[in-house]
């Protein structure tokens, strides 16, 4: 076994599963994004940015602030679902009173979500990640044509 053979091994082991679970009941859709490439995630930024008003009270790279998060989050959702998943990725924002809540969902019900736990520095996948660390909760699941990933942020 090569020492990447067995790297691959280890972080496997370690990673631990998203939970499997429907996004949570009684928020209203606001808006819907449809994405076919890559190039596109440029726009949703933006758009989502004013969406969730990150371009009135703070910059969207503002990592402290719930805005900050939501859209970065919501982007590494959809390059994810763009790079691994079935097009089209249809980004979903929608909101309860007290929090919003992403859902970004690809067309390739059969492939569970890889999260990236310890994976080394520049290994890539991390998107997963930082939606644990930043988002209040975070869950996948899957339809009869629809593989969806969600998060939720404090408003």
């Amino acid at each position: 076994m090569t020492d990447s053979t067995s790297e691959r091994l280890v972080l496997t082991e370690t990673d631990a599963g998203l939970p499997v679970s429907q996004a949570p009941a009684g928020f209203t859709e606001v808006r819907q994004w449809a994405l076919a490439s890559t190039a596109q995630l440029r726009t949703l930024r933006h758009e989502l940015a004013d969406e969730i008003g990150a371009r009135k009270s703070r910059s969207p790279q503002d990592l402290e602030a719930t805005p900050g998060k939501l859209v970065l989050i919501a982007t590494e959702l959809a390059a994810n679902a763009l790079t691994h998943g079935l097009p089209p990725t249809i980004v979903a924002l929608r909101r309860a009173h007290d929090q919003w809540l992403i859902d970004v969902a690809d067309h390739d019900p059969e492939a569970e979500p890889v999260y990236a736990g310890t994976r080394i520095t520049g290994a890539g996948g991390l998107g997963l990640h930082l939606a644990r660390q930043l988002s209040l909760d975070v869950g996948w699941y899957a339809t009869g044509r629809t593989k969806n990933i969600w998060a939720t942020f404090g408003v």
